[in-house]
């Protein structure tokens, strides 16, 4: 057994220093303003209404050719087409398992709020063309193709897992809308720790808790860079929804909460850009698989198009302008020496990230966290994994199942629809008395601030360190040696823990913790 005074001392300096390794993040737009003018820059700019993409890059990387001005330009257009589509009933059910266990830890912070809950669907409802039965025959590969884990499987050329076809139940998504849960706490604040440390590439390390500095975009690999942005900028959208569709407990009223954005998003611009960026990489990949998009099957099996012309020709117009809009040069990524390995270790991380949304302790988060990694991972699937052949509908109809179409749109709307609101809270903004945009903004620095919330710090590690004791408990009532082995393992990992803090020193920035 350990000497007691060793446990005593790790643990101590790991609650002491917790709140330490959590700071304000620094902003890659606005130069040197202060977060008050940052704030009132993202809020009082005027979207434009017409514009073309440029023939240079001027997006929020170096792989996007097009500006923030194009995507405003289109996306009214695009929200309102996207809106419509997923009502429809192909776009609308989705077959998710919500009860598979945690892989990574044994969770216990499940959300008890009636918000969290979700509405499933009667399979008898369904199509029955669209269900498990009936596309486990024609869209599961050969067995040898695919890496089982419990409840959910992989393809090589999969960046995540898949739901098992046998698993699950059927969700309306129109029913379950992504909004205010109540979802927080250090269940919460564990889940989006646990995804950004997705971002540590054995290539070439970097750290994952904040934006880029220009110092850092300078060390760190253009496939890294695009992969944090993509986390961020998921993050992001997650965080507009919340604040957009958002719980007054004061008047028992659902609405917007400006407060809630200035201090998630606003106060953070590169965060909005990271926004748009996605945006960008998931209209690549509708254009680019747009042709077998255009040759599914959206009626229900009957293979006759003109059963559902409205489908169709909503589907098309997103499609028609994301041949316009989509302009990420993905030829650019995953070139070199370490070009393989590079892309193996970014689908290794994503798929990680898709089963950490196995942890999440709210259903209805645990649902749209799952439609939208799903709905990235197929978008970065069309984009470095599928060649000009594979993408032939003649050639390959079974390309994408059922549920990778519907993730792939869902998401895609997820994200104009978080880029329409950013323009709903800034007309809020605009009828704001000016006393009243004062008191707004009087919060900003304070949020800025080193966060001693309960979901940062030594909380959340006390939580964590409670949750490693009990297992350990478990593990020496059944064995001696096991015990000990598992006594070492938590020491190992606090010793690490301690190493990780000290590789923080220095860094101002942590990642925004809500769910």
């Amino acid at each position: 057994m350990l000497p007691r005074h060793l446990y005593t001392l790790v643990f101590t300096f790991l609650l002491q220093s917790g709140a330490e390794a959590s700071g304000p993040q620094t902003s890659l737009a606005g130069g040197g303003l202060g977060k008050k003018e940052q704030v009132q820059d993202v809020l009082d700019h005027k979207p434009v209404t017409e514009a073309s993409c440029k023939q240079f890059p001027t997006g929020p990387i170096d792989t996007t050719s097009c500006d923030f001005e194009t995507v405003e330009s289109v996306n009214d257009a695009l929200y309102t087409h996207l809106h419509d589509l997923v009502q429809t009933p192909f776009f609308k059910y989705f077959r998710v398992d919500l009860y598979r266990d945690c892989p990574f830890w044994q969770e216990h912070g499940l959300c008890m709020n009636r918000e969290c809950g979700i509405t499933t669907v009667d399979e008898k409802e369904i199509p029955e063309i669209w269900r498990a039965a009936a596309l486990s025959k024609v869209e599961i590969p050969h067995k040898d193709q695919l890496h089982h884990l419990p409840g959910c499987y992989y393809r090589d050329s999969d960046f995540c897992f898949l739901d098992d076809m046998s698993e699950g139940d059927y969700v309306d998504l129109t029913l379950n809308p992504e909004r205010f849960t109540g979802y927080t706490g250090p269940s919460a604040h564990r889940v989006w720790s646990s995804i950004y440390e997705e971002n540590c590439f054995g290539v070439s390390h970097f750290d994952t808790l904040g934006a880029f500095t220009e110092e850092e975009e300078a060390k760190t690999c253009l496939e890294q860079r695009v992969y944090y942005k993509i986390i961020s900028g998921l993050h992001t959208s997650i965080s507009t929804h919340i604040c957009y569709d958002n719980f007054n407990q004061s008047t028992g009223e659902w609405g917007p909460n400006l407060q809630c954005f200035i201090d998630r998003v606003a106060s953070h611009p590169e965060r909005l850009e990271y926004m748009y960026f996605n945006t960008v990489l998931l209209l690549r990949a509708v254009a680019r698989i747009g042709p077998y998009l255009s040759a599914y099957d959206y009626c229900g099996g009957t293979g006759n198009h003109e059963t559902d012309p409205y489908t169709l020709g909503e589907l098309n117009s997103v499609i028609n302008i994301a041949q316009n809009v989509g302009k990420f040069d993905e030829k650019t990524l995953f070139r070199g020496p370490n070009a393989e390995i590079l892309k193996e270790e970014f689908k290794q991380h994503f798929r990680n990230v898709s089963r950490i949304m196995d942890c999440v302790g709210c259903d209805k988060c645990r649902l749209w966290g799952k439609v939208q990694t799903s709905g990235v991972g197929t978008a970065l699937k069309i984009l470095f994994e599928l060649d000009e052949k594979a993408l032939d509908p003649k050639l390959n109809h079974n390309l994408l199942s059922r549920s990778e179409v519907v993730a792939l749109i869902n998401t895609l709307h997820r994200f104009t629809e978080s880029l329409h609101a950013v323009n709903e809270f800034r007309d809020m903004w605009q009828r704001e008395e000016t006393a009243q945009k004062g008191k707004l903004l009087e919060k900003v620095d304070d949020a800025s601030s080193p966060r001693q919330s309960p979901l940062a710090g030594s909380d959340v590690l006390r939580y964590e360190l409670l949750a490693d004791l009990q297992r350990w408990l478990r593990v020496c009532k059944q064995s001696t040696v096991f015990c000990v082995r598992g006594i070492l393992a938590g020491l190992r990992s606090a010793i690490e823990a301690v190493t990780k803090l000290f590789q923080l020193s220095g860094k101002d920035r942590a990642p925004h913790i809500e769910f």
